[in-house]
């Protein structure tokens, strides 16, 4: 959320989280409970990827900015998987999702409300400064929060509130919309379709999504609707013109190097070094795309593990959503399984169009999906413990 952002004076850069990191990380020192990672297929390629960066910082072309880069990865996994350590029950994770949520949400509320006071006529900006500081990479962590509130709301009992998130979820599609990014456009679309197929209803919902769909579209203003025709008009688009270029460049890289060329490697020299036109690099100084950004800084081998790692999250996620499905105390876990894989989508079909690899809330939906496997798998377990201990005359005999 970068809250320190909306301060001024010595807080506007003031280390706050550096600060509670700090104080997270004593506490948990003598913390009682048992610490340990979760161990899986996914974690292992997780740590496997972590490792494999390590290698490719070490031989990267620009060493002193790959280190400074490489250290800011460091502390947003340090995080994570702090975070698969210490939570441990559904209740834990609720909190830490309610805060997610409402972290990101803010600006999607706030910049939903700014696009219809403004009639669509400015963009949505996210916190300087940060990640998702641009309009484009915002709209993508709006849509990767957009199921999360789908699934506050399920699991809210409270009708108020669940009132409340139904308009936070509206201001958010319509805060997407304001940021007049294209690539969140086919975002919205791929997001839209899995969680219409993620829900139960899908008559009503698929008829809700057409209208609010319908409403946005004609609701924005010229200016808009000129920006998304160059969606089907790329070739007059300098900036889609600069990403095919700056894929090229990513590809070739890889090409010539096993380890990639190692984190911040864009500039001027790697571009003339390895485009397919040196003269044209003015078009782009950067990926552009989670997937070319890690093959050119971390060669293909970075980018199957990359791959590896989502594609054992939606695994994951689709065996946990089996195995609670006829267990009505765990429909909370099937729920948000199938809400977080919808934020998978909407990071894989978003992130193709921006340089958010390493962006802190995508390894959290992976963090989340460990810790209900983990929770669900014990839950499973007793069920089936508790079922067995029954006596025989107590159970229904097919």
């Amino acid at each position: 959320m970068n809250p320190h952002r909306f301060a001024w004076g010595f807080a506007y850069n003031f280390p706050f989280a550096q600060s509670v990191a700090m104080a997270t990380l004593l506490g948990i020192l003598f913390w009682k409970q048992p610490k340990r990672i979760p161990m899986s297929g996914l974690t292992a390629i997780w740590i496997t990827f972590l490792v494999w960066m390590s290698i490719t910082t070490v031989f990267s072309m620009y060493p002193d900015a790959a280190w400074i880069q490489y250290e800011r990865v460091v502390k947003i996994q340090l995080i994570t998987f702090l975070t698969m350590m210490v939570i441990k029950t559904r209740k834990e994770l609720n909190i830490l999702i309610w805060i997610v949520a409402l972290s990101i949400g803010f600006f999607g509320i706030k910049g939903g409300v700014f696009t219809l006071k403004t009639f669509g006529g400015h963009h949505v900006w996210g916190p300087s400064g940060s990640y998702i500081e641009d309009n484009n990479a915002l709209a993508v962590a709006l849509l990767m929060v957009l199921p999360l509130f789908y699934y506050l709301r399920l699991t809210t009992k409270r009708i108020i509130v669940r009132h409340l998130l139904l308009i936070a979820m509206l201001l958010i599609v319509v805060s997407v919309f304001g940021s007049q990014s294209r690539g969140a456009l086919l975002a919205i679309c791929c997001t839209g379709f899995f969680l219409w197929l993620k829900t139960s209803g899908k008559l009503i919902s698929g008829f809700l999504i057409i209208i609010l769909a319908t409403g946005t579209f004609t609701f924005m203003p010229q200016t808009w609707h000129d920006r998304m025709g160059l969606i089907a008009n790329y070739e007059q688009d300098d900036s889609a013109l600069g990403r095919l270029a700056a894929w090229k460049v990513s590809v070739n890289v890889a090409n010539d190097k096993v380890t990639g060329g190692g984190f911040d490697l864009w500039g001027q020299s790697v571009f003339r070094l390895y485009s397919d036109n040196p003269n044209d690099w003015h078009r782009s100084i950067a990926a552009h795309s989670i997937y070319f950004s890690v093959l050119a800084e971390h060669g293909w081998i970075g980018l199957i593990l990359f791959l590896l790692i989502y594609l054992a999250t939606w695994r994951m996620a689709a065996k946990v959503i089996v195995r609670t499905r006829n267990i009505s105390e765990l429909k909370w876990a099937s729920d948000l399984m199938k809400m977080l894989q919808v934020s998978l989508i909407a990071y894989g079909s978003g992130g193709a169009f921006l340089q958010l690899s390493y962006f802190d809330l995508p390894w959290h939906i992976v963090s989340f999906v460990v810790v209900v496997s983990g929770i669900t798998g014990n839950a499973v377990n007793s069920v089936r413990i508790e079922e067995n201990s029954q006596p025989l005359s107590s159970k229904t005999i097919s």
